[in-house]
């Protein structure tokens, strides 16, 4: 591989003009693509062939008006007064009557009518009721369904409520933040604002054309609210860690007297194949999601997958093209014009010699406290995000804890059971079957027949619970329901529960069973490659298990934080709750990615300078010392691109932001720069052992650049526990 890759860096570097306008041509034609295809994502979670679905698609079918999505405006009186007083009840007429001309809503029912009206007199509820459901509405109905806030005076406090609120979450100026972090994070590195801008500019290039992609797709399937965000985030925090590892050996070259060409060549080579098997590894992980069998989430890793791949062709193309448009303008201008810089060991290698020296006590101290870190995750629980943990002052919040202060918190996510059989009697009689089971369930406040199909068939009823939606009573609740009324299911007639609320549990449910699944066929994959990579067993072996040491602390924190609330208010989080369902398999995928991101660039420096001659320990302080570098300043720039999301008021996209900011730190500083070098120390010799029939049977891809090293002698081929029996 090495010498494929030294030819497409070479060729990308005496072709730069063609190279850089193929790119230009592929990123207009993706821009015009983007504009005129581009679709709309959708922002509602649905797991195919869960009974919460299931219910879902019958009404849809028997009872279209009932399948749409449905909401409540929150209607609150002015302090002293109540809704039957002459000012207020004319208010609410208005209001109701504002409502029904909501585009889309096909019912508006007053609190009078429906009774929702709370026991002091002075909160109520528009039962409103929409003919599609919330993702395929249209940005008029949105849009004047959210403005019905606007209805509020002095004499009632109008907040309209419900999924249908919010919309998509969107990408601000605060992302900005982590982009300019990470810019003067190349100046410092690379000493040279030409070199900085060049890195920038390839990440900023990947991102365009794999944005511009996604939203192309978004026309022919439906796409996340999610994805393009975590793309986003990806795709800039992958494609300047790939851009600085070749431009940095590129650089190194350099200063030590190549010529330009051969540098791009050999940079491309060496550095390059260690982007490729990092990007390999983090493709992987994210297109691995797909086997979980949740469509939004296969969407979310398809798309996040596309954009490093992107971020991989710029590195391993564009950018060997740029290096030759600006030459030795890389290199800071006092060292320009010298043909050989002497090279001086900077801290990287005062530390790699500091751990490999005191490598026991590291891996003591390692272990122990990233064990105590993960002691959280022990209370870790999961649920779909609702209108409790919404930005404070939203419409969704503020109608939230209205209702809740009013209603309770069930209110805000009513289970509904769906009855349906061959007959209207039947299902009369299953109705009183089911209030009678759900009534003596301890966690319900209330249960209220509801709409039926035009024939009687199939009949609704509402349950409302006591606890909030996400809380863990709410999901005992789904579970102890169902038990209680499926014995009812006879003779072609069911029963089921569904709603937003037993739509999360399900969802929850479904990621927690797939979850050791996905873990297996992508460490396993991923292992494979790394096995291919460095022609080890141990190697890969740490470098997963150090990867559990990772996700344990990274969730742990994560918990402790947004969870338990200890130090929220640092993040802007006023509501701690449950974690959002498809957190740990999401963040999993794409730390394991990272996490093998800093394995290859650290250990793929290790076994080059274990291959060409030096000792185990002296390689690993080599490695460790041209790579330190280089891999503070990746993972400062990555941490920096994903604490910008921190920013965002979406709840799931600040979360995500933070573990995955915390799980770099983690895994750069504490894992691959201390807890490897010292293992790898520890082991010696042992740590490049590779059985000899499993070596004849392996292709080599030279990921070292060993092949081009000619007329030079391979040192260590020999060495007894290279291969062994």
């Amino acid at each position: 591989m090495a010498n494929l890759l030294y030819r497409l860096g070479r060729f990308s570097y005496q072709r730069r003009r063609l190279v850089a306008a193929i790119w230009a041509f592929v990123l207009i034609a993706l821009g015009v693509g983007a504009l005129t295809l581009g679709g709309s994502t959708s922002s509602t979670f649905s797991i195919p062939g869960t009974e919460s679905q299931r219910a879902l698609d019958a009404l849809a079918k028997d009872l279209p008006s009932a399948s749409g999505a449905s909401a409540s405006v929150v209607l609150k009186a002015p302090d002293g007064k109540k809704l039957t007083d002459p000012e207020v009840k004319a208010a609410i007429g208005v209001a109701v009557a504002k409502v029904a001309e909501v585009p889309e809503v096909v019912a508006a029912i007053d609190p009078f009518t429906s009774k929702a009206i709370s026991p002091d007199g002075t909160t109520g509820l528009i039962s409103v009721q929409f003919d599609k459901a919330a993702d395929e509405l249209s940005k008029d109905s949105t849009e004047a369904y959210d403005g019905l806030k606007s209805l509020s005076s002095g004499d009632l406090q109008v907040v309209p409520g419900g999924q249908v609120v919010g919309g998509a979450p969107e990408i601000g100026s605060t992302e900005a933040i982590g982009v300019a972090v990470a810019a003067l994070v190349l100046v410092i590195t690379f000493g040279s604002l030409v070199a900085a801008g060049m890195t920038l500019l390839t990440a900023l290039l990947g991102v365009l054309a794999g944005m511009a992609g996604l939203f192309i797709v978004t026309s022919f399937t439906e796409v996340s609210s999610t994805a393009p965000i975590l793309a986003l985030m990806l795709g800039l925090a992958v494609g300047i860690d790939y851009a600085l590892f070749i431009s940095s050996r590129h650089r190194t070259q350099l200063a030590a007297g190549m010529d330009e060409e051969e540098s791009v060549a050999r940079a491309t080579a060496t550095a390059g194949s260690a982007v490729m098997f990092a990007g390999a590894t983090v493709v992987i992980a994210l297109a691995g999601l797909s086997v979980v069998g949740v469509p939004f989430l296969t969407a979310m890793g398809l798309a996040a997958a596309a954009t490093v791949l992107t971020a991989v062709l710029v590195a391993l193309t564009l950018l060997p093209a740029l290096l030759g448009f600006i030459g030795r303008r890389v290199l800071p201008r006092k060292i320009r014009k010298t043909a050989a810089a002497p090279a001086v060991e900077g801290f990287g290698f005062r530390w790699a010699r500091f751990v490999t020296r005191f490598r026991i006590p590291i891996v003591a101290v390692g272990i122990i406290g990233l064990g105590v870190l993960a002691l959280p995750v022990q209370d870790m629980r999961l649920a779909l995000p609702d209108g409790a943990t919404a930005a404070a002052g939203t419409n969704q919040r503020v109608a939230y804890d209205l209702s809740a202060a009013a209603f309770g918190p069930g209110s805000n996510g009513p289970l509904v059971v769906v009855v349906k059989s061959d007959n209207p009697a039947t299902s009369n009689t299953l109705v009183e079957q089911v209030t009678g089971k759900a009534k003596a369930l301890a966690d319900v406040i209330a249960v209220q027949p509801g709409p039926a199909s035009k024939d009687g068939s199939t009949r609704l009823v509402s349950v409302i619970p006591k606890s909030g939606p996400a809380s863990q009573e709410t999901a005992d609740l789904v579970k102890n329901l169902r038990t209680a009324i499926h014995p009812l299911e006879t003779g072609g007639a069911t029963v089921s529960v569904t709603g937003n609320t037993a739509i999360g549990v399900d969802v929850s449910n479904k990621l927690t069973a797939a979850l050791p699944i996905y873990l297996l066929i992508v460490i396993g994959l991923s292992f494979l490659l790394l096995l291919l990579a460095f022609r080890s067993i141990l190697v890969p072996l740490k470098a997963t298990l150090g990867f559990l040491l990772t996700i344990g602390a990274t969730f742990g924190i994560t918990v402790a934080v947004f969870q338990k609330g200890w130090g929220a208010s640092l993040f802007g989080v006023d509501a701690p709750g449950p974690l959002v369902s498809f957190l740990p398999i999401i963040m999993m995928g794409i730390l394991f990615g990272l996490a093998m991101d800093y394995e290859v660039f650290i250990v793929s420096r290790v076994r080059e300078e274990f291959v060409h001659g030096k000792a185990a320990t002296e390689a690993t302080i080599q490695g460790v010392g041209h790579g330190a570098r280089v891999v503070t300043a990746a993972a400062l720039i990555m941490a920096a691109v994903f604490a910008g999301f921190i920013l965002v008021h979406d709840p799931i996209i600040k979360t995500i932001g933070f573990g995955l900011t915390i799980g770099v730190l983690i895994d750069a500083f504490v894992v691959r720069m201390a807890i490897v070098p010292a293992v790898l120390s520890l082991l010696g010799d042992r740590a490049w052992a590779f059985p000899k029939w499993l070596d004849r049977i392996t292709p080599k891809v030279d990921i070292e650049g060993d092949s081009l090293r000619v007329g030079q002698p391979k040192q260590n081929d020999d060495k007894e526990l290279v291969t062994v029996d």
